[in-house]
């Protein structure tokens, strides 16, 4: 009731909307007289907080991207095929996660599953700070200290569906892309915070490196216990992933996300290992620009667009991949580390831009097909759960690679060819026709 009086809304109206634990009764962002009232502020309160608790489930997600590089320093002896398994292993559960995360916000409310979701998270942060302090642990100890990160990923798919029942349709895209980039943000932060904090005396002290968001984590739950709130009006519609399971066109939207932002969050759990194994000489710190490259970009997908059309958009992103995944060859090659930073920044800008373009795609697509609604939001969170799927295949990719011929660069072309192939996928199917004419 607070936070409705903040928002301008009458005493009166926080009697009729809300009761007790913060439910909001009647919520109707449509309504535009609702909406100036005070609805727009509370909306907005909720999105700010969301984003904070997402940021802090990415950093959690991603903690053992920047971890697993220094753990031989700290006396574990991992293979390759160890350390990529500790990289992969959270991107796995996480993706796992995001389809029962979406049905929590209706169930248990928007508010009250932020504040569980972020507390969860503080489960993967004692359980990191515990295992880095014994490099006597057996691996598969380690690993499943590695799996809990993947609650931090599942965080995604709840936030997102929580946002989009507090705005109206035509603020759903920005509300939505604000929160994904803000959440994608947190791979950069967690990269570039956790080598500042590592360093103890004279060796590391690694505990810090998920100890450092315990008090964050703790804000985030506060912060949703007081000032978030929870929708009576938001329903669950399990029958949405029915619906969109049935359809073609959800499987391969999949199967292209799984290119872009499966790209996206294998190669920025992938990039520090891949910095410290081929240039040692170089420092972990510039590891965090290649996620904070994608996630600024993201926004700017959509945009594009909107204005070219996402299969236009998506088709070069794809493109631009290729031709970045190409110059990180040459430069292993070579062994120049100039040129291999450069194209991973280029490859990083790509996958971003190719993340905004394919979800702007997906309502295009089921509305030209003649499908409802419904499955286009059942195939937005397919698509999520499968695109996420991408950050365990790439450092298995590594791994396999790695263990085969003693080199990355056979995972690169493969990477390349499956590249060529989305590309031609969503050109048949989305390129031609109908599709084209209306721009999807």
């Amino acid at each position: 009731m607070e936070a409705a009086r903040a928002a301008g809304i009458s005493a009166a109206a926080e009697r009729k909307h809300h009761r007790t634990g913060r439910w909001i009764q009647h919520w109707d962002p449509e309504d535009s007289t609702f909406w100036n009232d005070g609805g727009s502020r509370i909306a907005r309160r909720n999105l700010l907080i969301s984003i904070f608790a997402e940021l802090l489930g990415f950093c959690v997600w991603a903690l053992w991207s920047i971890v697993v590089p220094q753990l031989p320093a700290a006396g574990f002896d991992l293979t390759t095929d160890q350390m990529f398994w500790l990289i992969g292993v959270p991107a796995l559960v996480g993706s796992t996660l995001r389809i029962p995360y979406t049905f929590a916000v209706p169930i248990f409310g928007g508010r009250n599953w932020t504040m569980v979701s972020a507390g969860l998270l503080l489960i993967p942060c004692t359980a990191l700070a515990l295992a880095v302090q014994n490099p006597d642990l057996p691996f598969g100890v380690l690993l499943g200290a590695a799996a809990l990160a993947g609650f931090g990923g599942g965080n995604f798919a709840s936030s997102m569906a929580n946002i989009s029942f507090f705005y109206p349709e035509k603020g759903k895209g920005a509300a939505l892309g604000w929160n994904a980039a803000g959440g994608n943000v947190g791979t950069a932060v967690v990269q570039f915070v956790v080598p500042l904090v590592i360093v103890g005396g004279a060796g590391l002290a690694l505990e810090r490196a998920s100890l450092v968001f315990v008090p964050f984590v703790l804000l985030a739950v506060v912060l949703a216990w007081r000032f978030m709130d929870n929708l009576s009006t938001a329903k669950a519609d399990p029958r949405s992933f029915a619906v969109a399971a049935k359809l073609g066109h959800t499987w391969i939207i999949s199967f292209i996300y799984i290119g872009t932002f499966g790209s996206f969050i294998g190669f920025a759990g992938a990039f520090p290992t891949l910095m410290h194994s081929q240039f040692p000489e170089m420092s972990l710190s510039l590891a965090f620009m290649g996620a904070l490259v994608g996630s600024a970009t993201r926004p700017l997908g959509g945009i594009l667009a909107d204005r070219l059309g996402g299969v236009s958009i998506t088709l070069v992103s794809f493109v631009v991949m290729a031709l970045g995944t190409v110059g990180a060859i040459y430069s292993l090659g070579v062994h120049s580390f100039a040129m291999f930073f450069a194209s991973f920044m280029l490859l990083f800008v790509a996958t971003g831009v190719g993340n905004g373009s394919v979800y702007r795609m997906i309502p295009a697509v089921f509305r030209v097909s003649g499908s409802t609604a419904r499955a286009a939001a059942g195939c937005i969170g397919i698509a999520g759960a499968a695109g996420a799927f991408g950050g365990f295949l790439i450092p298995r990719g590594f791994a396999i690679s790695t263990n085969a011929t003693g080199s990355l660069v056979p995972a690169f072309w493969v990477f390349i060819g499956m590249y060529a192939v989305m590309a031609v996928i969503c050109w048949i199917f989305y390129g031609r026709g109908e599709m084209r004419a209306a721009r999807v």
